[in-house]
């Protein structure tokens, strides 16, 4: 007899509490694989394609397209045929041998002699909805009754996690989670990813960026609102608008920020972009050139270069530039982050932005792709305006802003002469610096704009 399993949206990560399903990927009758994508889902960070750690036949799907779902609210069911009897000497399992905690299967255990009853079960874990005299009961959090052994599930909650493990060939049976209960963590699998690129084999014993629980978000908490008055129109701040305003409305309340600008003459800088594209090879991007004159600037004022943790009453400082930059789509306003920043050249920071440039337009920018940031730099010069006073992208510690460079007149060598200018603006928290690091940090981008000679000291 098959056994009917109920498939729950899982914790996807990063804090997120709910997510819009946008598209599905198989119909009730449909014959799924262990860990086979079966919807597709927005997030308020990224689209995601959510893998079902169950094989059989779809029996039911919950939700319309466009439906925004809680975390832990029933995507599917999917009845799985009968488990051999315990001893067969049989160790094929149902279940997905790297599985969500809570939704995976693993061994049976000893046959019991009653009929279960139905029980509801706590999180996200599987629910046999039919069960039949002597058969074994589902797990319960990813584990069965009996001991547990190498063979048995993996730690790991968000599926974004068991992906980038696999797609980098990384065996997760061989990592020690930082989480709580020794859960597995994004930043683990990362650090493990870097370790190994460096010969190392050390496994981080904590995450490298303090997490702060997030209250529930506002569309959960409550799914009325208030009714419209006349010539009102209301627009609920959910999805990525709604992911925005509360990070943006966190900074403000615990950041301490500041804010100092300078005028620079840029006529030098885009002199020296014209000759390096005249060269051929790749187009060299001004974005590039301000991120390495960034990067150039943090080896100088590491101070900017960091993050607060406030429970600890510490400041993180970091040895690495992971830079994030603004970048406005049909969605909304997503700060992609370019990882190891400090180690890219010209070229490989043009290729990378546009890259994320084009993921973010797209909407397939991961939740990797989109945090663990450390300084971010927004070019609002775009939008054809001058200055800003950004907020800072929290947990970062300063964020650099730079407007549009428009001819003005400008006194050079003495002479009065129209050059191309541009204001350069630097909010930072001041918590990790005074002024006089502030100051020395956009003085010297400035220098670099101005005289990009001066970047040769440092290449």
């Amino acid at each position: 007899m098959a056994q009917v399993l109920e498939f729950k949206l899982p914790d996807l990560g990063e804090g997120l509490t709910e997510a819009e399903i946008v598209r599905w990927l198989v119909e009730v009758g449909d014959v799924v694989a262990i860990d086979q994508p079966v919807v597709e889902v927005e997030t308020a960070k990224a689209m995601v394609e959510v893998p079902c750690p169950y094989g059989g036949v779809v029996t039911a799907r919950f939700g319309e397209e466009g439906t925004e779902l809680p975390v832990g609210a029933p995507l599917i069911t999917v009845a799985v045929g009968e488990r051999p009897a315990s001893g067969a000497g049989d160790t094929a399992s149902e279940g997905s041998g790297n599985v969500l905690v809570g939704y995976g299967t693993s061994e049976a255990p000893a046959r019991r002699r009653r009929v279960r009853q139905e029980r509801p079960v706590s999180g996200g874990s599987a629910t046999a909805v039919t069960t039949r005299e002597g058969e074994p009961p589902a797990s319960v959090n990813g584990q069965a009754g009996g001991s547990g052994t190498d063979d048995g599930p993996v730690p790991v909650i968000s599926p974004l996690v068991r992906r980038l493990a696999r797609q980098n060939g990384l065996d997760l049976r061989e990592l020690t989670g930082s989480g709580p209960d020794g859960l597995i963590l994004r930043a683990d699998v990362e650090y493990a990813l870097r370790a190994a690129g460096q010969g190392a084999t050390a496994a981080p014993a904590a995450e490298p960026h303090p997490r702060v629980p997030q209250a529930p978000s506002p569309a959960l908490a409550s799914r009325s609102s208030a009714a419209a008055a006349p010539g009102e129109i209301r627009t609920p701040l959910k999805g990525i608008r709604g992911a925005v305003a509360d990070k943006l409305a966190r900074s403000r309340r615990e950041i301490p920020d500041a804010t100092c600008w300078v005028d620079a003459d840029a006529t030098e800088l885009m002199r020296a972009r014209a000759a390096m594209n005249a060269a051929g090879g790749p187009k060299i991007s001004l974005l590039a050139l301000l991120a390495r004159i960034c990067t150039a600037a943090l080896a100088r004022f590491p101070e900017l270069n960091s993050t607060v943790d406030a429970e600890a009453r510490e400041v993180v400082r970091f040895d690495h530039v992971h830079l994030g930059f603004a970048a406005q789509t049909d969605r909304g306003l997503v700060v992609p982050v370019v990882r190891d920043a400090h180690a890219r050249d010209a070229e490989s920071l043009t290729a990378e932005f546009a890259r994320l440039t084009e993921a973010g337009r797209t909407g397939t920018l991961t939740p990797g792709e989109l945090t663990g940031g450390t300084f971010t730099l927004n070019n609002y010069g775009v939008f054809g305006v001058d200055g800003s006073t950004p907020i800072i992208n929290h947990p970062e510690a300063a964020m650099l802003g730079v407007g549009r460079i428009v001819p003005k007149p400008w006194v050079h060598e003495g002479e009065l002469a129209v050059r191309q200018v541009v204001q350069l603006s630097l909010t930072f928290d001041h918590r990790v610096c005074d002024g006089g690091v502030a100051g020395g940090f956009l003085r010297y981008v400035a220098d670099c704009v101005e005289q990009p000679a001066v970047l040769l000291r440092t290449l």
